[in-house]
């Protein structure tokens, strides 16, 4: 299955409460990390686009952070609703339905953007690194001179063996939630998404699948650099992920 139909027949419906289930709480975290990673608003008239934003966590910190137009874009319409129901009370807020790659250049004309984010792995649901290399030159194209691109993401190259591939991810009273990942090749891993509700009946059982890239960080860092942008903050983080930063030139 691919990412958009994923998201579509299972994950979007669950995504808020995968989170924490207070994406306004998880908005003022996002704000501490990008601002730690040295994002700030050049103006009120700064312009950013958060590339896979799902409900808008990243949207909403960008808006908080004082840019006066954050454009979120995701493939689900579900999540971008949700987003725009958040950001009701942020003018700044603007949502867009399609892929990162064909959107981008849409929203954003050459030279116009302040901060570009792509953010919580939303990069490994590209098809492949020439995908990654077409994303990284068009968010180049995007940047203002001195513009900023923030990338968040896992090291998946590590491959888990065992019973260490099944992962939980989140479970209270009424749902549980864990992913089993399949090493497919070295360019990519199957995540089997598994999510348990308790109805009346007992527990119901809703899943899929779905590709994430396999990328190094050092390449990825490589990648960047070759799209013309320069790197700095390349490093990993505490909640396992790693995160990249890069300026445009």
């Amino acid at each position: 299955m691919d990412v958009a139909a994923h998201y579509r027949d299972l994950l979007a419906s669950h995504y808020s409460w995968m989170l924490g289930g207070d994406i306004e709480q998880v908005a003022a975290q996002d704000q501490q990390t990008l601002e730690k990673l040295g994002v700030s608003a050049p103006s009120a008239s700064g312009v950013a686009v958060d590339l896979g934003c799902g409900p808008g966590p990243q949207t909403l910190a960008l808006a908080d952070m004082g840019f006066g137009t954050v454009v979120g874009v995701d493939t689900s319409q579900e999540l971008l609703d949700e987003l725009a129901h958040l950001a009701r009370s942020r003018s700044a807020v603007r949502t867009r339905k399609g892929d990162l790659l064909d959107v981008l250049p849409d929203v954003a004309a050459p030279g116009s953007v302040d901060v570009v984010v792509c953010m919580r792995d939303t990069l490994l649901h590209l098809p492949d690194l020439d995908a990654v290399d077409l994303l990284l030159t068009r968010a180049a194209t995007a940047l203002t001179t001195g513009g900023t691109l923030v990338l968040t993401y896992r090291d998946l190259t590590q491959q888990l063996a065992g019973t260490d591939r099944f992962l939980p991810v989140r479970s209270d009273d009424e749902r549980i939630m864990l992913c089993a990942l399949d090493y497919d090749s070295p360019e990519t891993v199957t995540v089997n998404d598994l999510v348990y509700t308790r109805t009346t009946d007992g527990w119901q059982l809703h899943k899929s699948s779905y590709p994430k890239l396999r990328i190094a960080p050092g390449t990825l860092a490589k990648r960047v650099e070759a799209a013309g942008l320069v790197v700095t903050h390349h490093a990993p983080e505490s909640n396992g992920m790693w995160s990249t930063v890069a300026a445009s030139r």
